[in-house]
């Protein structure tokens, strides 16, 4: 077991650009919702609405049925049972802020646990989107109190938190299979920009690599990521294969981290 912690280093190179869906003429028909939220409609068109779209058993979210803090809800979404799967999309269907994070899995399995904030009780979904443009998705439904998209960061308060910005803590370990299983954690508020006098302030990239320069996965957390954001990755037999993991990122104001992870 390993662990790690270096602050903000130099910048990472290059943005990763994205855009959701495929232009198209016409919209694809729109899929019956087997959480009956209605919002889908909306969430259909929004992101959706030019390719297909499956709901799909195989693409997993599993997050608490009652969450007691809405500022930090803990969600797993695996899409691993899924081939060839290019990028994933999390998305809470009653935020303010529907977007809640996107990955792309690289090397890694298309699996990841993170927390998110949640204004209001609402279903939260994964998209996964497979090489033949083909989006999956799979989803839960979390009841909370509400509320944590518009209440300011315990960060931001704390004369701390400024000397710990974007500082990463990082572990990893062997699993039964023989694969690994990494943990890493970003000092950071990750403020919405809801709460009265707190502008917007989050995490926009985050990429692991080994020393070599193959991804592992790059994270795109947006502002209803819960803050101190902690990821949790899995990669297979073979994959980092011993060799030292290289995290980078920065956040929309452009600070930039660094941490490297030995085996």
């Amino acid at each position: 077991m390993h662990f790690i912690s270096l602050m903000a280093g130099a910048a990472l190179a290059g943005a990763l650009s994205f855009c959701v869906g495929a232009a198209a003429e016409a919209p694809h028909p729109a899929a019956v919702d087997p959480l009956g939220s209605p919002r889908w409609g909306d969430l259909q068109r929004a992101f959706f609405s030019a390719v297909p779209v499956v709901f799909d058993d195989r693409v997993k979210v599993a997050a608490p049925a009652v969450a007691e803090n809405p500022q930090s809800v803990p969600v797993a979404v695996d899409a691993g049972a899924l081939t060839g799967v290019e990028e994933v999309l999390v998305l809470a269907d009653f935020n303010p802020i529907v977007k809640v994070l996107r990955f792309v899995p690289g090397r890694a399995r298309a699996s990841l646990a993170f927390r998110l904030k949640l204004q209001q009780s609402s279903p939260i979904r994964a998209a996964a989107r497979t090489a033949d443009g083909v989006w999956h998705l799979g989803g839960t439904r979390v009841t909370t109190t509400g509320g944590g998209c518009t209440r300011p960061s315990a960060g931001t308060g704390s004369p701390r938190w400024q000397q710990r910005l974007n500082e990463v803590s990082a572990r990893r370990w062997p699993r039964a299979d023989g694969g690994e299983r990494i943990r890493v954690q970003v000092i950071h508020p990750m403020d919405t920009g809801l709460a009265d006098g707190i502008p917007v302030f989050h995490l926009e990239t985050l990429e692991l690599a080994d020393r070599d320069g193959q991804r592992l996965m790059v994270i795109e957390p947006f502002e209803p990521v819960a803050e101190n954001p902690l990821f949790t990755i899995e990669a297979a037999v073979g994959v980092l294969d011993q060799r030292p993991l290289r995290i980078a990122g920065r956040d929309n104001n452009g600070n930039s981290l660094q941490a490297e992870v030995a085996p």
